[in-house]
């Protein structure tokens, strides 16, 4: 009772907390959108950052790990699992300069604020689950123009959710097309755990103090003969393991 009056206490500011940051954002990024894109990624990267800080109100905390495998700005693709609604923000609160854009569905893009602003004026991709080809040609754009531009993507193949932590098998068809629209961006393999944690009731209530954890791998590097298969398969081993690891309790990861 003591541990359910806690969650409570902290979840109702938290929850107001962020309501507020969501209305506040959306306006921000109206007003951003008026002078261009950059200044709307800056605005975004703002409210990631400010969304970190939300859920720390519930005790959220936060073990980041592998920051110093890549650089803190330009391009790479970010291969991860997916546990909550709450990944997005992490990716773009953690890696601010990077700039990340995501594959999402394309219903997520109404009803939210500030994150369906996002999604829909951002340059991400947004994709119809049941449209095979109209999805891989998102993608693919929006490969094609983060690297033309120097930023990143983000792609969580396992297509859904995770509601309890587990990995579902990744999915080769819009890894394959982040690689053939970005052939000259590294790939980094990314694990996320307890995220799925802080949303598990819909943040009603939020449990408090849990513990997130992101690393990131090593850069895979891309040559001509690097296969989607093969990355799809090493990605998804080595989030694995990252997990397995996690959960016997050395919290360091292969």
């Amino acid at each position: 009772m003591m541990r359910k009056a806690l969650d409570w206490a902290f979840s109702i500011p938290t929850v107001i907390a962020f309501g507020l940051a969501l209305l506040v954002f959306d306006v921000a990024g109206r007003i951003a959108l008026v002078f261009g894109l950059r200044p709307f990624e800056w605005v975004m990267a703002g409210l990631q950052r400010s969304l970190l800080a939300v859920f720390r109100i519930s005790g959220v905390r936060f073990d980041i790990q592998g920051l110093d495998g890549f650089a803190s700005s330009g391009g790479y693709l970010f291969v991860s699992n997916h546990q909550s609604m709450y990944d997005i923000s992490i990716f773009g609160g953690i890696l601010v300069k990077n700039f990340p854009k995501y594959v999402a569905k394309r219903s997520l893009a109404k009803g939210i604020p500030s994150i369906s602003l996002n999604l829909r004026r951002g340059a991400n991709a947004l994709i119809d689950r049941g449209d095979r080809d109209q999805a891989i040609a998102a993608i693919t754009r929006l490969a094609q123009e983060c690297q033309r531009r120097d930023v990143s993507a983000v792609i969580f193949p396992e297509g859904t959710r995770s509601r309890d932590g587990s990995v579902s098998p990744y999915r080769v068809a819009g890894i394959a097309a982040l690689m053939d629209g970005a052939p000259d961006m590294a790939i980094i393999p990314t694990a996320i755990d307890g995220s799925w944690k802080v949303f598990a009731h819909n943040m009603f209530p939020i449990p408090f103090g849990t513990k997130v954890r992101v690393r990131f791998g090593e850069p895979i590097l891309r040559s001509e003969q690097l296969d989607a298969a093969e990355v799809v398969a090493h990605c998804s081993q080595w989030t694995r393991d990252v997990l397995a690891s996690w959960n016997e309790g050395s919290g360091t990861g292969p």
